[in-house]
């Protein structure tokens, strides 16, 4: 679990630099979109990493009590996937709003 974070945290580190990096490359200093462009690069990792971790939550929790109580099946099964779907707008979201921060600030 540890190699799985420190892998992570080093990729969203070092995705803005190289943005940073094509920019100074090209002669721009334009720094709301470097900003911008960290600020994407940063919000959707944090979010696909924290809405996976809860996925796995709900679902290890789901499989709990489906062993607890089999007779209630479709209520968990129903319970977990509304929470799953929820869960997973929340970073089709922060995905959007990434994307509107990378191109309407260039």
């Amino acid at each position: 679990m540890q190699r799985i974070l420190t892998v992570s945290l080093m990729a969203i580190l070092a995705v803005p630099g190289m943005a940073w990096a094509q920019a100074a490359a090209a002669g721009g200093t334009d720094f709301t979109k470097a900003f911008a462009v960290l600020a994407a690069g940063l919000g959707f990792g944090l979010a696909a990493g924290l809405c996976g971790i809860g996925q796995g939550r709900a679902a290890g929790s789901a499989a709990e009590a489906i062993a607890r109580q089999p007779g209630a099946v479709a209520r968990i099964q129903t319970a977990m996937l509304l929470g799953l779907a929820f869960i997973e707008s929340l970073t089709l979201f922060v995905f959007v709003i990434a994307v509107i921060l990378l191109f309407v600030k260039s």
